[in-house]
């Protein structure tokens, strides 16, 4: 009888995956870490574009795996301590970088923004469905635009328009691959779990 509770119990609304390992103070601080690390060996994965100071990197979808995973609390923690090292010295910003002066920064700040909301969708069941991960995706990725293209139009003198051409335009296909497999892992893992419970 207690074995059939449990799946219930594990997979009730407003639970997020992190939340399934026993809870401690130990298990948040290695969520914590481990979600800036992640993100910043996804930010290695890096490929510069022609004409723009931003590259590609598989950092904005670690930051919003993270919030999604983590949940809002968590994952806001684990990209702040990111940005705040980052920003210390250690080089794991895109490219291997650091520091806050670079035009990209601004997106580092909208990934804060996007893991915080896209953890707290999660905890509202927002991982479980595919098209729910796909809303939660894309609305992730808008808040990152959101604060990274006026912040790369300020820190380079560009117009609006240059920055969105600079700063947006080239990265759509590569998010759409992301939020695709965002629809596929986050649900599935979902799945796993309910089997396992």
């Amino acid at each position: 009888m207690s074995t059939a509770a449990a799946p219930v119990r594990s997979l009730r609304a407003g639970t997020v995956l992190a939340d399934l390992v026993p809870a401690s103070r130990t298990r948040d601080i290695a969520l914590v870490v481990g979600g800036a690390a992640l993100t910043g060996l996804a930010a290695q994965l890096s490929v510069p574009v022609p004409g723009s100071p931003v590259p590609v990197s598989g950092q904005t979808f670690a930051a919003l795996l993270v919030g999604t995973a983590l949940g809002a609390r968590r994952g806001f923690l684990a990209l702040a301590l990111y940005a705040v090292a980052g920003m210390a010295g250690v080089p794991w910003f895109a490219q291997a970088t650091s520091g806050y002066g670079m035009p990209s920064f601004g997106y580092i700040l909208g990934m804060l923004l996007a893991s915080t909301v896209v953890g707290a969708l999660a905890r509202r069941g927002a991982d479980r469905s595919v098209l729910r991960t796909a809303g939660a995706m894309v609305l992730g990725s808008a808040l990152i635009y959101a604060v990274g293209v006026p912040y790369l139009a300020l820190a380079t003198g560009m117009s609006i328009g240059q920055a969105v051409a600079a700063g947006l335009t080239p990265f759509l296909i590569g998010d759409a691959l992301k939020v695709a497999l965002a629809m596929g892992a986050l649900p599935a893992a979902w799945k796993l779990v309910g089997r396992r419970g």
